[in-house]
């Protein structure tokens, strides 16, 4: 059986998606990228900046599932531009502690064009 998850404290899809679908004891986000939960508008011009804003969306979705970032076990993260790679790293290690499998590939274009985006597979 499926469910939803959706939270204000997150930001909000900008197409026909769902923010997270939890699926057999499992949680699997959409992409996050830095949008306010307030207004949709994109936070920061920086990777740092970027970066804390999509982790935490990503903490809300988290939160509103009933987990946390130590029940992640796989991450996907799409960067704009690799050379951002070792700040990007720097806040990502702040909050996946647990240090989950993942998977980070430069991309083309990001939606909104931001900086990077992040989506999660999590232990429910």
């Amino acid at each position: 059986m499926l469910k939803t998850i959706q939270t204000s404290k997150g930001a909000p899809a900008i197409g026909p998606y769902s923010q997270a679908i939890c699926c057999n004891g499992l949680l699997f986000t959409s992409g996050q990228i830095p949008a306010a939960a307030e207004n949709g508008e994109i936070v920061g011009t920086e990777i740092k900046a970027q970066a804390k804003q999509v982790m935490k969306n990503i903490s809300a979705i988290l939160e509103e599932a009933g987990v946390t970032f130590n029940h992640v076990i796989k991450t996907t993260c799409f960067l704009a531009d690799m050379d951002d790679f070792a700040a990007f790293n720097e806040i990502y290690s702040e909050y996946f502690i647990s240090k989950p499998a993942r998977s980070c590939v430069a991309v083309k274009t990001l939606p909104k064009n931001v900086l990077c985006e992040v989506e999660v597979i999590a232990e429910l």
